[in-house]
């Protein structure tokens, strides 16, 4: 009995001893949103004080666009995402790019409240500050829950929508990043909070794309130094925690506006069936399917994804 003990206190140690080495390797302090401004925040970017937060947000193009375009992000993402949509559209459209509360520049939401709800309350906020009556609001992922959700509370807000691989339906756990899912392990979660492995966030952002090919390392650079922002970490797993993944077939049903589908064929988080669900419950929508691509395809194919936006508002 002794020696089963023993040869336990020793195994406890040793995986102590690996599991401490590996925290020390990958230590990732939080970093300030001073630290991150220059070289993610270079002009056209503001910041906009709303809700009590500094949001960080870009509004470009023509200032008498009548009904301008916003998009949101996604879960862990940026307004950079969009960075290839908003070259193409602002020429000719006044668009509007945001970094949702608990990511990017913009860092947590003061009262913790990450819920949809919350998110949409934040989203209508921001129309009011811009002056913004009436919107064609754009989403993927997360940015597409909270862009429908506020199509539905706010319906004399919103225009038109355009749903990127939007979350609307429930997910399995298991298909969630790894990050993700090490993020909701009680216990686990603290440890995310000082250790952030650059291996993960890139094995994380290469399993949103369609081809891993097409992710260049200033991508994974700009992933894993948002995530570092401030309160981030901490930000996500609140997040993650509050997720409704309850069916909301019959809410989705009621969508009235006009609506674009688009959706990577490779998507391995929110697969096809779900775009062909939104497309059976919103009556007037419009379904395009991108075979080669994954999660993202506003940022894995910006050219191709674009122009069927511009092709849905008469560009």
């Amino acid at each position: 009995m002794k020696r089963l003990l023993r040869a336990f206190g020793y195994a406890l140690a040793a995986a102590l001893v690996v599991v401490s080495g590996a925290l020390a390797l990958t230590y990732a302090p939080d970093r300030p949103p001073e630290a991150l401004m220059t070289r993610w925040a270079p002009a056209p970017s503001q910041l906009l004080a709303l809700q009590g937060m500094a949001v960080h947000m870009r509004d470009v193009g023509p200032r008498d666009d009548p009904v301008p375009i916003v998009l949101l992000h996604g879960t862990g993402a940026s307004l950079h995402t969009w960075d290839g949509w908003v070259a193409a559209l602002a020429p000719t459209r006044r668009v509007i790019t945001v970094d949702l509360p608990g990511f990017g520049l913009t860092g947590p939401e003061p009262n913790g409240d990450y819920r949809i709800e919350r998110y949409v309350q934040f989203v209508v906020g921001l129309l009011d500050a811009l002056h913004v009556k009436r919107c064609v609001l754009g989403g993927n992922s997360l940015g597409g829950e909270i862009a429908w959700n506020t199509a539905l509370a706010a319906p004399d807000r919103v225009d038109r929508l355009i749903l990127v691989d939007a979350v609307g339906y429930p997910l399995d756990f298991f298909d969630l990043p790894l990050g993700f899912q090490i993020a909701l392990i009680p216990g686990v979660r603290r440890l995310t909070e000082f250790s952030l492995p650059r291996a993960l966030v890139a094995a994380s952002v290469r399993g949103v794309y369609g081809d891993a090919s097409r992710v260049t390392e200033s991508t994974v650079e700009r992933y894993y130094e948002l995530t570092l922002r401030a309160g981030n970490r901490r930000a996500l797993a609140k997040r993650l925690s509050q997720a409704d993944n309850t069916d909301r077939s019959e809410r989705i049903r009621a969508i009235a506006q006009p609506t674009l589908i688009l959706w990577g064929g490779r998507d391995r988080l929110i697969p096809p069936a779900h775009a062909e669900r939104f497309a059976r419950d919103i009556r007037a929508s419009r379904y395009v399917r991108f075979d080669d691509l994954g999660h993202v395809p506003q940022e894995e194919d910006p050219a191709r994804t674009v122009a069927e936006v511009k092709r849905f508002l008469g560009l």
